[in-house]
């Protein structure tokens, strides 16, 4: 898959990708036939449409995490900003209780 290809990926929506996904698992599976039957002319195929399926289920997997982190961001009413300083304050805190031992 192409650096393009991937970047159009990156931009369809969850369902977009779904469908794309299960279109490959269709391919991929016409493709396990053929090579029972002793019919596949490039084994490689095979390989490629698994990688493939990796890739769609992983941007898959990463949509959905960066939507729990927004509703998590929505519920709790925190900006980035707080969160970068509640960070600093946890590793100053780290810091002095070291300080103290």
């Amino acid at each position: 898959m192409k650096v393009n290809e991937l970047r159009e990926l990156r931009e369809r929506t969850k369902e977009e990708l779904e469908a794309k996904l299960l279109e490959i698992k269709k391919s991929l599976f016409a493709l396990k036939f053929q090579k029972a039957t002793g019919q596949l002319d490039n084994p490689v195929k095979i390989r490629n449409l698994r990688k493939d399926i990796a890739r769609i289920e992983t941007l898959l997997r990463e949509k959905e995490l960066n939507r729990k982190k927004e509703l998590i961001k929505e519920n709790a009413g925190i900006d980035s900003d707080t969160e970068e300083e509640a960070g600093r304050k946890q590793i100053k805190r780290k810091i002095k209780l070291r300080k103290k031992v």
